[in-house]
């Protein structure tokens, strides 16, 4: 009975009795396509206009058999990258082509993921036998909500990039990147009113010159809620300004803060229904 070739790394499989003299250059060929498969690295040039197939040629090595593959080339159009139906694989692909069209990486018959017209980073992917599946760090145990993913087309998990310095934040739902503020409050301009209740997070530089006025606290709060006041013309003791509890206890007292000391900058955190805004410093 003549060899056989295994289904995806097309690895030369004998039987008893026949390739007499031969099997310890077969088997050596076999563990090199095995190591193309673990560690193997390979630049594959894609036509401009076509692309690509990669090959799985009988107990050979070949280009498809490699763990990595570096796409290069200057492409002209969107091409794609063609792996042979009926394969199951594991890939790391690197796009590093030139010119600003899509490439596709699928099956003969699949559709598969693309690097955009922008995107020259790297993609991990499967072939399952019927298309490529672009694992992309998206979709990890627990729900893809939880993903950390890096591009190198300027985007990081599909939040664009801030500028130098920024900090990323997020209220649970998106993520952004906003400029620090000092004491880690988001200060807001000089007001000289209630600005329609305080806001978690928010830092206020408060103008009592024109006469006293009340900041009312926010309706609801959790534990780590942060506000912070100061006097910006140093008027509190002439024009006091009051924070208005809003339900609220602070310093674990039913009733309102006023303020009567000249230059106070202060910040009140929310801990429970018991004690309510606590004064972090005065």
């Amino acid at each position: 009975m003549a060899s056989s070739y295994s289904t995806d790394l097309k690895l030369e499989l004998m039987v008893t009795g026949e390739k007499a003299g031969q099997w310890g250059d077969i088997t050596n060929t076999n563990l090199v396509i095995l190591q193309q498969a673990i560690a193997g690295y390979e630049s594959v040039s894609l036509n401009a206009t076509t692309g690509a197939t990669l090959t799985f040629s009988n107990g050979v090595t070949s280009n498809g058999k490699n763990a990595v593959l570096d796409l290069t080339g200057t492409i002209t159009t969107s091409v794609d990258v063609i792996v042979p139906d009926g394969i199951e694989k594991t890939y790391i692909l690197k796009n590093s082509t030139s010119g600003s069209h899509a490439v596709r990486i699928k099956t003969t018959s699949g559709t598969g993921p693309s690097f955009d017209t922008t995107d020259k980073g790297y993609k991990l992917v499967y072939v399952d036998g019927t298309d490529v599946v672009d694992v992309a760090l998206a979709s990890p145990p627990g729900g893809s909500d939880k993903q950390i993913q890096f591009n190198d087309n300027g985007s990081f998990g599909g939040i664009t990039m801030g500028t130098a310095g920024q900090i990323l934040s997020t209220d649970g739902t998106t993520a952004s990147f906003t400029d620090p503020a000092a004491g880690g409050a988001q200060w807001q301009a000089v007001i000289t009113a209630d600005p329609a209740n305080a806001v978690a997070g928010n830092g206020y530089f408060c103008n009592t010159t024109g006469g006293a006025f009340t900041v009312t606290l926010p309706t609801a709060a959790t534990i780590g809620d942060f506000i912070s006041f100061i006097d910006y013309a140093g008027t509190f003791d002439t024009n006091n300004l009051t924070i208005g509890r809003n339900g609220h206890n602070i310093q674990g007292t039913a009733a309102d803060l006023v303020v009567g000391t000249e230059r106070a900058g202060f910040t009140l955190v929310y801990v429970d229904s018991t004690q309510g805004w606590l004064l972090q410093n005065n």
